[in-house]
């Protein structure tokens, strides 16, 4: 386990998932910062920095998770802290990057929510960003600082080889994220399938046709997130429709708004894997859902951001890391 004097890498969290920060911390074998994060009485943010954090490492893990507006605000006011405290670098650890769905304008008079994030959390003054699937890749694009893009998909994959699942097809819920699925297949060594589907409004999905083979196999849906799951139990559906023997799903980012446990529960889905990025409560757990840690991922990644070693390296095999 490595070890850091304490003025060189200090973890500090915010209130999005303190459980993952203290997890990173844990294999970093460090302890989290020591902060004071809470309200005014009129609900604005009020946050204090209680060590010492000059010529620091400083790495601020806060995913922009539910309720996105309030976990957003306390990225930026703790990033401003600790500008004018002045650390070294200030890292923003954002797991899950919220408001990523509106990443361009797909008709008249719409924001582009993705760009505005990018642009608070660059001013606000974070000199980097670490962050796991992105909604759409050319999301790190939207930055003027180095991003480094972890995937989900390696965590994923080793879970689903362990199941020693036979005949399996991994199949993209859409055709943006054929390339997530072929790199899944390639981890599991299974074929791909895509689901054509269309979506005449936000979180309603209509499934219109399936490319690929799915009879007789194990169908194992891989997304970036899921939302209210609608859209993910539509295409659990039509794939056992079209003779698939059963259906996984894995996704990265647990987003699990609104009716989303009961979608799950009551749908045909065998199970459904996906990592801590996003603290799920008791409510939106059920007995299908399977939550993988991403601590030791982006443990690893802090430790080469903080040794300026190659993040990429990590998704390599083992005997080609240096």
């Amino acid at each position: 386990m490595p070890e850091y004097r304490d003025e060189e890498l200090k973890i500090f969290s915010g209130t999005a998932n303190p459980a993952l920060a203290a997890e990173i911390a844990d294999h970093l074998g460090l302890a989290v910062g020591n902060v004071e994060l809470g309200r005014f009485s009129n609900g604005e943010v009020k946050f204090t920095i209680n060590e010492n954090v000059r010529g620091s490492d400083v790495f601020i893990v806060q995913p922009t998770s539910s309720p996105g507006n309030e976990t957003l605000m306390e990225l930026l006011i703790m990033i401003d802290a600790f500008k004018r405290a002045s650390p070294r670098r200030i890292t923003a650890v954002v797991p899950y990057y919220g408001y990523a769905r509106q990443d361009r304008k797909t008709r008249g008079r719409e924001p582009i929510t993705a760009k505005l994030a990018a642009n608070l959390i660059t001013v606000a003054g974070a000199q980097r960003l670490l962050t796991v699937d992105l909604h759409a890749g050319q999301i790190q694009g939207f930055f003027d600082i180095p991003v480094d893009h972890l995937s989900g998909i390696p965590i994923l994959a080793e879970y689903i080889r362990q199941k020693g699942i036979p005949d399996m097809v991994v199949v993209s819920p859409d055709v943006g994220g054929v390339a997530r699925a072929r790199d899944m297949a390639a981890e599991v060594s299974a074929s791909i399938a895509i689901i054509d589907k269309r979506r005449p409004v936000p979180n309603v999905a209509e499934v219109a046709n399936i490319i690929g083979q799915v009879r007789g196999k194990a169908a194992v849906i891989v997304d970036d997130l899921i939302d209210t799951a609608g859209s993910v139990v539509e295409s659990a559906h039509a794939l056992l429709e079209r003779g698939a023997r059963e259906v996984y799903v894995c996704c990265t980012h647990a987003v699990m708004s609104g009716p989303a446990p009961l979608n799950v529960a009551k749908s045909q889905i065998k199970e459904l894997v996906v990592t801590n990025t996003i603290p799920l409560t008791p409510a939106q757990l059920c007995e299908k859902v399977h939550v993988l840690s991403i601590a030791a991922l982006l443990g690893d990644a802090i430790e080469r951001i903080h040794e300026d070693r190659s993040v990429s390296m990590l998704f390599r095999k083992a005997d080609e890391r240096t």
